[in-house]
């Protein structure tokens, strides 16, 4: 009997080896692929004879590079949190990040958006990640805000380019509409609104027999990989359409027309701003030289720092990502209030500077 269990542990300690082997290789696989997508990218560009120096070459480049890097950063999180939803219950992480106070899970959510350098679809892979192990819709939505709206390469180049004041004006607003927003979205109970198997995940438990400690450590990893495929072969069609229309657009940037609708003498000029970068996809190091263009050409600091958020931060490529997640009505509500605080943050730097 003792034998019989002895040789048991030694056949499941052999399979967590080649399990974890195998967790190790694909982890070395995904780095060799993530830290060589430009190159990649360039190398593609360069067999279809074309370079980036006309703006269909530029869309196209754009286009290699981003699918496969969101798909890659969906992947990863997905599995990690696959893996960790077997050692920490969903009502665990809702605790965690709902905080005891109204806003301490946003507050919390928004600091960390802003240490990861994403682009809004680049964070669209975290959001997901986030929903499946249960954080709270409303905190979700202060990460998916603060990620591309603030990040240490826009605070830098805001910096170099209008002075600390500016930076610092901006990162403080920027985390303002992404707190507030988040607690709001929270406060309006719109979990019905997202799509109906991201409401079967979050409501997905552990069985009892195979929680906790006791699940094996191949087990972990086969929870990790089935999270993969079923989130991932659900959402990657809306990654690759929602990115294209990225690329379509991506450089595509009228500035002499764009600048004489952001003067500062009009009050309707920060939401025109607004409307006009929704369908532009870009991230913040792309689109800040856009910005010191329209302010060469005399726009208004504060609709230009407008037209910046609202490209960063509610394109509308990552709207038709989050479709596959998200309801119409709750991307409406989400767009509408993200909308208002950025058009706030205009008024605001209109007024001020």
């Amino acid at each position: 009997m003792e034998s019989s269990r002895q040789q048991s542990r030694k056949a499941l300690g052999l399979e967590s080896v080649q399990w974890l082997s195998g967790v190790l290789a694909g982890a070395l696989f995904w780095i060799l692929l993530y830290s060589n997508l430009e190159w990649f990218a360039a190398l593609s560009l360069q067999f279809a004879g074309m370079t980036r120096t006309n703006r269909f070459g530029e869309a196209l480049y754009f286009f290699i590079y981003e699918v496969p890097k969101v798909l890659l950063l969906l992947t990863a999180v997905v599995f990690l949190m696959g893996v960790v939803h077997t050692f920490i219950s969903a009502e665990r992480t809702r605790a965690l990040l709902s905080g005891r106070r109204t806003g301490v899970g946003n507050v919390m959510a928004a600091c960390l958006g802003i240490v990861t350098p994403f682009c809004s679809c680049s964070a669209v892979p975290l959001f997901i990640g986030f929903l499946q192990a249960g954080v709270p819709l409303g905190v979700t939505f202060s990460f998916l805000i603060a990620a591309p709206m603030i990040n240490e390469v826009a605070l830098a180049l805001l910096f170099g380019m209008f002075g600390w004041k500016v930076a610092l004006l901006y990162s403080g607003m920027g985390l303002a509409v992404a707190i507030i927003a988040g607690v709001v979205i929270g406060k309006l109970r719109m979990e019905r609104y997202l799509e109906e198997w991201v409401q079967k995940l979050q409501e997905r438990t552990i069985s009892p027999e195979v929680e906790g400690e006791m699940m094996s450590l191949p087990l972990r990893i086969q929870e990790g990989i089935r999270h993969v495929r079923e989130i991932v072969g659900k959402v990657w069609l809306y990654i690759v359409i929602g990115v294209g229309l990225g690329a379509g657009i991506h450089g595509y940037v009228p500035e002499n027309f764009m600048a004489s609708l952001m003067g500062n003498s009009v009050w309707w000029s920060v939401p025109v701003a607004v409307l006009i970068g929704v369908p532009m996809y870009s991230n913040a190091a792309g689109i800040l030289p856009v910005v010191q263009a329209l302010l060469g050409k005399g726009a208004a600091l504060g609709t230009v720092m407008a037209f910046m958020m609202s490209v960063i931060a509610l394109s509308a490529p990552e709207m038709i990502i989050l479709r596959k997640v998200l309801k119409p009505q709750l991307i409406a509500v989400f767009a509408g209030v993200v909308a208002a605080g950025i058009m706030l943050v205009g008024f605001v730097f209109n007024l001020l500077l």
